[in-house]
């Protein structure tokens, strides 16, 4: 420690970048390949950063590495600081600046080429990057974006957040289900048939029935799970506008939802590392949504 009592000092972007590495190779000396060190020097590196964070940071096996739960927050805000110090770097030098944008499913839905299109357009200085990842906060708490757009159920508290539309609920449903002759599904007709939920990431709760009426369950593990689940015909699934718009297809049809409330959709991000380009990616999400609502007159 230095005088003021942090370890900040002696910390370096090599014992984050070591961190990361042997995480996401899955051992010491893939690690070191990746990073062009030995794996003696990937040991050294990561054995200094535990010692000055003063916690273990993996645990490790003669087969595998993984993070332990103190492994789990140094990790995520490691990702966050090296991406920061990219973004940094890139900015300084090229006078460019980029904005990722995570979702898990399905980005601004059926907005999204349109959200892309005026981006582009109007701010040609920043480049717009969409990733898909399979978190309940899109990539956002592992340091992958600087803002993800959320439809799920979860604790906005951590983040700071805006809500930037609501999207109807559909029914998806394999193309010869005897439902996809219908105009639409009520909710109270789901519970007749086995429903497929992401647990991970999905937006459909069982608390939208009665707790004596409540389909049977099966769960999947990302989009392409899900729909490969539905297409078989046994299950159907409940989602919002966006995925009906973003994955249209062979064998699968959507109807819309009748008596269910529509999913707020939500952009998050991180309050300390604010990017920004954050408020004028939510008022151009916040007004293609708005283009939706019929106009009074």
């Amino acid at each position: 420690m230095d005088e003021s009592g942090s370890t900040a000092g002696a910390l370096e972007l090599k014992h984050l970048r070591c961190l990361v590495a042997i995480v996401d190779t899955g051992s010491f000396t893939d690690a070191g390949h990746a990073l062009g060190m030995s794996q003696a020097a990937v040991s050294r590196t990561l054995a200094g950063l535990e010692s000055l964070l003063g916690v273990r940071l993996l645990h490790r096996t003669s087969r595998s590495v993984a993070p332990t739960a103190a492994g789990v927050r140094a990790l995520a805000r490691a990702r966050v600081l090296l991406a920061g110090t990219e973004e940094f770097v890139r900015e300084a030098t090229t006078g460019h600046t980029r904005l990722h944008i995570g979702h898990a499913w399905s980005a601004f839905g059926r907005h999204t080429t349109e959200f892309q299109r005026r981006w582009h357009e109007q701010h040609p200085g920043t480049d717009l990057r969409l990733i898909r990842h399979n978190t309940p906060t899109g990539g956002l708490a592992e340091g992958l974006c600087d803002l993800a757009v959320i439809r799920a159920p979860i604790d906005l508290t951590p983040w700071s957040h805006a809500r930037i539309g609501t999207e109807a609920r559909y029914v998806a449903m394999a193309s010869d289900d005897p439902w996809a002759r219908r105009r639409s599904v009520r909710l109270d007709e789901i519970p007749n048939r086995v429903l497929a939920i992401d647990r991970r990431t999905g937006t459909t709760a069982l608390d939208l029935w009665p707790e004596q009426g409540r389909p049977t369950v099966e769960f999947t593990q990302d989009i392409d799970d899900w729909l490969a689940a539905i297409a078989t015909g046994r299950r159907v699934g409940l989602t919002p506008q966006g995925t009906a718009a973003q994955y249209r297809r062979d064998g699968i049809t959507y109807r819309p939802l009748r008596g269910a409330e529509p999913v707020s959709v939500h952009l998050i991000w991180r309050a300390r590392t604010t990017h920004p380009a954050t408020r004028t990616a939510i008022a151009l999400a916040a007004g293609l949504y708005g283009e939706d609502r019929p106009v009074r007159r």
